[in-house]
């Protein structure tokens, strides 16, 4: 190692080792989001400096939540990043949903209401695709199953009203809620998201299936189409 690189290393070590000490001492309010990624990032590829890599993934991906949100194949096309490196960043990501998801199913969901919304805007406000999922409940109001109905416009309002309803027959569910993020950031309802959630509440009236509420997902918030009166 020539002179250049050994006083590089030792640098790099030493800031590594400020960064270390100010979150055992402060917390993790402590650092900036640069730093939190970096020192990830730097658990990876130990013998880099990562603060560069760590400052251009949050410029690509618009912010810490863009980033640990984004696909596998997005983050490896930022150069530098490798499958070591974008591991630890998904691993981060699916312990934080791991954790935010027990929340909310501990309890009856209209009674973990914000754990629930946390959830959802960790996991969707800033997905560059729209995503559709349905939380099927039972008597209780515990949720039975998460699940995925697929991604793009929810506007085949026949086609996507049969498969809620048929899949919620074959669970045994009593009561649903409608999940959708918009990529554009803002959640306020589209004619096309109203319409959809009252077909998909009519048909489930006639099963005994309640629609408790539609919540669209946004970067810049969330919005209740129940609290809105639009349902």
């Amino acid at each position: 190692m020539s002179e250049k690189e050994e006083k590089a290393s030792h640098d790099g070590v030493g800031h590594r080792a400020r960064l270390r000490q100010k979150l055992a001492e402060s917390g993790g309010e402590a650092l900036h989001d640069h730093e939190l990624i970096e020192y990830l990032l730097a658990l990876a590829i130990p013998r880099r400096d990562t603060k560069p890599l760590a400052k251009a993934l949050l410029r690509e991906f618009g912010g810490i939540g863009g980033l640990m949100t984004a696909d596998w194949q997005s983050i490896a096309r930022v150069q530098g990043m490798g499958d070591t490196s974008i591991a630890a960043i998904k691993i981060v990501q699916a312990t934080l949903l791991r954790m935010l998801r027990s929340s909310v199913a501990e309890k009856p969901i209209l009674a973990s209401w914000q754990a629930l919304l946390d959830y959802l805007r960790a996991d969707m406000a800033f997905l560059t695709v729209e995503r559709v999922r349905v939380l099927h409940l039972n008597s209780r109001n515990m949720l039975i199953r998460d699940e995925h109905m697929g991604d793009g416009s929810i506007d085949q309002a026949a086609i996507y009203t049969r498969e809620v309803i048929r899949r919620a027959i074959d669970l045994g569910s009593s009561a649903l809620i409608l999940v959708h993020n918009h990529p554009s950031g803002s959640p306020d309802p589209s004619r096309q998201d109203i319409e959809i959630t009252r077909q998909i509440a009519e048909a489930g009236k006639r099963l005994n299936i309640a629609v408790h509420d539609h919540i669209i997902i946004g970067s810049q918030g969330h919005s209740s189409l129940r609290a809105m009166g639009l349902l």
